[in-house]
């Protein structure tokens, strides 16, 4: 598990940098989760680390294979100085952690769905899972474990989660896209959905 994290980190520097902050949060019954914050310029990245460290488990299964399944750290990126987004970090931990809470395989496509704002005031409770390998590269592992993913988190509105629940996934990136959505904007308002 260590070594897995240890090599997790050195692919978050190699990708993001120093982080300049780290925080840790511990749940009863799970691994203890971190978020690292990088800065890059006007943006913020929030990673998580220790979500990775075990497989995540199909829920149907009797036994968790302790070796085999998909792996995924969660990153977060948002406009520096906007909002008081540092409040995102336990958020971000509860997400991490509900593999081994709730039994959930977290991928792309999927949403996440915390019940309150991702940080103080935020217009978002809800996060769009999206396709890994663009900010930071899956990182191999020795086989037979998978990979670990790198998944972006896109924060959604409660009308742009209802929306993709009754559209899908690529409907809503493809309604962001072509309204020129600032999916960074910790203030952002609800893409139109007519």
């Amino acid at each position: 598990m260590g070594e897995v994290l240890a090599l997790v980190e050195a692919r978050l520097r190699t990708a993001l940098g120093e982080p300049d902050a780290r925080a840790a949060v511990t749940f009863l019954g799970t691994d203890r989760m971190e978020v690292l914050r990088f800065v890059d310029g006007d943006v913020i990245r929030y990673a998580t680390l220790g979500m990775s460290a075990q497989p995540m488990a199909d829920p149907t299964a009797v036994l968790a294979d302790p070796v085999k399944g998909p792996r995924a750290e969660l990153v977060l990126s948002v406009r520096a100085g906007l909002a008081d987004t540092d409040q995102v970090l336990r958020p971000l931990a509860v997400l991490a952690a509900s593999p081994q809470v709730e039994g959930v395989i977290v991928a792309p496509g999927a949403s996440l769905d915390l019940g309150e704002p991702l940080w103080p005031g935020a217009p978002f409770s809800s996060v769009l899972v999206a396709e890994s390998g663009g900010l930071v590269e899956d990182l191999e592992l020795d086989a037979p474990m998978d990979p670990v993913r790198f998944l972006p988190l896109l924060p959604m509105t409660p009308n742009e989660a209802a929306w993709k629940r009754v559209k899908g996934a690529q409907e809503l990136q493809e309604r962001w896209l072509t309204h020129g959505t600032d999916l960074r904007d910790p203030l952002r308002a609800s893409v139109p959905l007519d």
